[in-house]
């Protein structure tokens, strides 16, 4: 991953994504905001306690720091595996929310399809060739019912996307060197225990770049970030670290088809 500064705002951008010229991405940090600890500075979430109007402000300065002017969709995340559709409609009213549901794939353009994260993974997909896109929160449940696998699944049967054609970049989230669960024989099932790295660590990236292959995708076109955002509470973050915390935000969008460039320099996020 490589950061991008716009509008005096960090996004950590993946290099595999920000080759494609109709397509905007970037992943937040925790710096560059106005929230008082313990959500210093920039939380994008409105659900952990922190003041609604700074929250409104914080994502104000993450939507202009895009290129293009697009509005934000989020989801009422629930770590599930539910993967929704977004057509563009809804009614008129700040924010979006396209549903309860942990994924959301999208042809339209000018639109961000924004997820909230805290250590669950992030994972963008990106379709340059049927102009579809997707954003998918994974925490560890949802690692548990490949909802991946179902994203991919909703792309390729309802807008005819061939999987090898897909790009995906995996963000800044928990790593092995953190993802502890003490309880692992109860809570993860024994088909995922080969991902075990000791023991009672798990390597979720690993089990997402495995299901991204299953499902079709090159391994050449997926870029796993390797960041762990518990070891890097100081740019991330993290619900290990610290219950009460804010979020920061996965994003990703296709330029309105007006403004599309063939000039890749301006349009990466």
């Amino acid at each position: 991953m490589k950061v991008h500064r716009r509008n005096g705002i960090d996004f950590y951008c993946f290099e595999n994504l920000a080759a494609f010229p109709a397509l905007c991405h970037g992943i937040t940090t925790r710096q560059g905001g106005g929230s008082q600890a313990p959500f210093d500075s920039l939380n994008m979430s409105l659900h952990v306690g922190d003041a609604a109007d700074q929250v409104a402000v914080n994502r104000e300065a993450v939507w202009e720091g895009f290129p293009h002017p697009a509005e934000p969709v989020f989801l009422n995340q629930v770590h599930g595996n539910k993967v929704v559709v977004w057509d563009g409609k809804a009614p008129a009213v700040a924010p979006r929310l396209s549903g309860e549901a942990d994924a959301i794939v999208s042809d339209q353009h000018g639109w961000l399809l924004t997820i909230l994260v805290a250590d669950c993974q992030p994972v963008l997909l990106h379709d340059p060739v049927r102009s579809v896109i997707a954003n998918i929160h994974s925490g560890w449940r949802g690692s548990i019912a490949d909802i991946i696998g179902r994203t991919v699944t909703v792309m390729t049967t309802r807008f005819g996307c061939n999987p090898a054609d897909i790009y995906a970049g995996v963000g800044p989230s928990l790593g092995p060197c953190c993802s502890e669960f003490v309880h692992y024989r109860k809570e993860i099932p024994e088909s995922l225990w080969s991902y075990r790295v000791s023991e009672n660590h798990f390597d979720f990236w690993a089990i997402s770049q495995a299901q991204l292959v299953r499902a079709g995708l090159n391994p050449v076109h997926i870029e796993i970030s390797r960041i762990c955002t518990r070891c890097r509470r100081d740019l991330f973050f993290s619900y290990r670290a610290a219950h009460t915390t804010g979020r920061f935000a996965a994003i990703v969008g296709m330029a309105p088809k007006t403004r599309i460039t063939t000039d890749p320099g301006a349009e990466r996020s």
